[in-house]
């Protein structure tokens, strides 16, 4: 029975240690602000930075879009109506929102190296684009205004 329960206490402390490196990669860490943090000043840099938010190879990223949303309401898009062909991968279909929600855009002004990425934030509002499968949406794949 004890080395059952240091066996559990070893793989926990195991899994903890691997999760730590590894970024979250689920569509509401990576692209999820509500409600929108408070920091105004450095925005993108500062949620880039602390989400880890960068491309497979340790780049930085040349856009990243931020929604301002519940998660409640971002996983209701999958049961629009309207289904498109996604923007960066047309094989894939794509639910839209019926409304235009929140975003901040993110655009790399310099760096190439994460975490040596610098970006500016812009505010607008989009239809939101995601992929869906039966329990809610996997990817945010953009937005159209």
């Amino acid at each position: 029975m004890i080395l059952m329960v240091i066996v559990f206490l070893m793989l926990l402390f195991w899994e903890n240690e691997l999760s730590e490196h590894e970024p979250l990669l689920t569509l509401e860490h990576l692209h999820v602000d509500y409600p929108p943090d408070g920091t105004a000043v450095r925005y993108c840099n500062h949620l880039i930075q602390q989400r880890l938010i960068r491309e497979r190879d340790h780049t930085c990223k040349r856009e990243h879009v931020f929604i301002h949303e519940r998660p409640q309401k971002i996983n209701s898009v999958c049961l629009s109506t309207k289904k498109v062909a996604c923007l960066n991968q047309s094989s894939l279909i794509c639910s839209q929102s019926e409304t235009k929600f929140r975003l901040t855009v993110c655009e790399l002004t310099a760096g190439t190296r994460y975490p040596a990425c610098s970006y500016q934030s812009s505010a607008t509002q989009g239809f939101i684009l995601v992929v869906c499968d039966d329990l809610g949406p996997l990817a945010f794949e953009g937005y159209v205004e």
